[in-house]
């Protein structure tokens, strides 16, 4: 018995690297799954139905049921058609995990419009999509058999949107904005039954080696702690029924690690009985920084070239 047996998934940009484990891992354990990618390149240029093709084979040659999509999640129409696959060729959906995304790295006095909009538009806008039409088919669904769907949703946020990563503001600005709409849709599907989290994964991709550089290369022999299949099992472990109550969380992941991520919150505080005024922000700033000595803290990737 598989944790995911009778069970329909979608994974978004499941061709490759984090997505394709994910797939993957949900097919062995039972799954059926719809394996979505546009098959283009890693900055979103080009398309081919190849790649998510191959994977279907794999899990079929693996024993395993998948179908492969190749509509642009980015779009209205795109998303929709995803999840109505799902329920069409399997007869409902349970399961979604929302990968799919693109590199277009460049520092923020450089970036052109374009690459902002790609950007946002694929992991961001292409997020909201896929929850937008799977959060409405499970509404309906609940309120036709009157109890919760027991589904789950499982986004792709990252450290570069949570603790900030130089030449990366589109990607960035994406991915923050994705952990603060999984809280929100979290709050808003809960009375239907829905799980809402998102990972924060450390994994060796085409878009991470395009910026870690000879950071993730580990030795023969050695324990890989970047092979996306460790993200893969705690994306599914979100995604299946062993999280009941586990909602509006963000976990980041690599092998060997796994750290529960809390957001904005107040590190110190300063009051005053006046209205502030720059002298009386000014007189308490030892207070407002008594725990940092307000400079950026570093982040583990080197910058991208500008």
């Amino acid at each position: 018995m598989g944790v995911f047996d009778g069970r329909v998934a979608i994974v978004t940009g499941a061709a490759r690297g984090i997505g394709r484990a994910e797939a993957m891992l949900l097919a062995a354990e039972g799954a059926k799954v719809v394996v979505n990618d546009l098959g283009g390149g890693a900055a979103g240029d080009g398309a081919d139905s190849g790649p998510a093709e191959a994977v279907v084979d794999e899990i079929a040659a693996a024993g395993g049921t998948a179908v492969a999509n190749t509509d642009d999640i980015a779009t209205w129409s795109g998303a929709e058609s995803v999840v109505n696959q799902a329920i069409e060729q399997f007869g409902r959906l349970d399961v979604l995990i929302n990968n799919a995304g693109i590199l277009r790295d460049k520092m923020s006095f450089s970036m052109s419009e374009q690459d902002w909009d790609a950007v946002i538009n694929v992991h961001l806008k292409g997020h909201f999509c896929m929850t937008r039409f799977a959060g409405a088919y499970w509404r309906e669904r609940s309120k036709a058999e009157g109890r919760p769907v027991d589904a789950a949703i499982v986004n792709t946020a990252s450290e570069s949107g949570l603790y900030g990563n130089a030449g990366q503001v589109n990607y960035a600005a994406a991915k923050a904005g994705i952990a603060a709409m999984t809280i929100v849709v979290a709050r808003e599907l809960e009375r239907y039954g829905v799980r809402v989290n998102a990972i924060a994964p450390v994994a060796r991709t085409r878009l991470t080696e395009a910026v870690a550089g000879d950071y993730m290369k580990v030795a023969d022999g050695d324990f890989d702690r970047f092979a996306p299949e460790n993200v893969a099992a705690v994306a599914c472990w979100l995604a299946s029924p062993l999280t009941a109550g586990i909602s509006g969380q963000v976990i980041k992941v690599q092998g060997g690690v796994v750290q529960l991520l809390e957001g904005w919150r107040p590190l110190t505080e300063a009051t005053a009985d006046n209205p502030w005024t720059i002298d009386g922000v000014e007189g308490v700033r030892d207070q407002l920084f008594a725990k940092t000595d307000g400079t950026i803290p570093p982040f583990f990737f080197p910058s991208p070239a500008s």
